[in-house]
């Protein structure tokens, strides 16, 4: 038995800014309800857990505005228009930790917040990590600080609350 979908009657964008927009539709529902829903849309993004080697993890210390806080998490970015999911991990290991993976191995799809946004996080591990020949350059609103963990180590950042994002605490259970 196929479960009814719900189904966009109209949409209008309330806001377009450079990370998402936000979007206030109305929509109908399985049920045949009405309702009008807000929607952050968000590209697909990357969460990547660079792996040295089988028993340490690579995080980054990284500034977060929102909570106006330092926090550890794993090495993240958005999907650029018509990149594929595995060059964006690529693109976004070099940038973030400094680091080349020759393996990329996609673990899994997951909705951080579906109640309200529709971003997908891809999850990688990236292991047999090399030197770039020519470092590529954080973001500019980006301020890293690489460093390799112990998995151990890593777990205990958690509940020593250093690592905050979901993200990173979920990703480090995947490896």
């Amino acid at each position: 038995m196929q479960e009814t979908l719900g189904s966009m009657v109209q949409s209008r964008t309330i806001h377009h800014g450079r990370v998402f927009s936000v979007t206030s539709d109305l929509v109908r529902l399985p049920n045949g309800h009405e309702a009008t829903m807000e929607v952050i849309r968000h590209r697909s993004s990357v969460i990547l857990i660079p792996m040295p080697d089988p028993h340490h993890v690579v995080l980054v210390r990284q500034y977060r505005y929102c909570i106006n806080r330092w926090i550890w998490e794993l090495p993240a970015g958005t999907l650029n228009s018509n990149e594929t999911p595995e060059a964006a991990a690529r693109r976004e290991c070099e940038e973030e930790t400094g680091k080349v993976p020759s393996i990329v191995e996609r673990l899994g799809m997951f909705y951080p917040t579906p109640g309200y946004c529709d971003e997908q996080m891809i999850f990688f591990r990236l292991t047999d990590l090399g030197s770039p020949t020519h470092p590529a350059p954080p973001d500019e609103d980006e301020i890293l600080k690489p460093r390799i963990f112990s998995i151990k180590e890593a777990l205990t950042t958690i509940f020593q609350a250093d690592v905050v994002d979901m993200k990173s605490a979920f990703g480090l259970t995947l490896v």
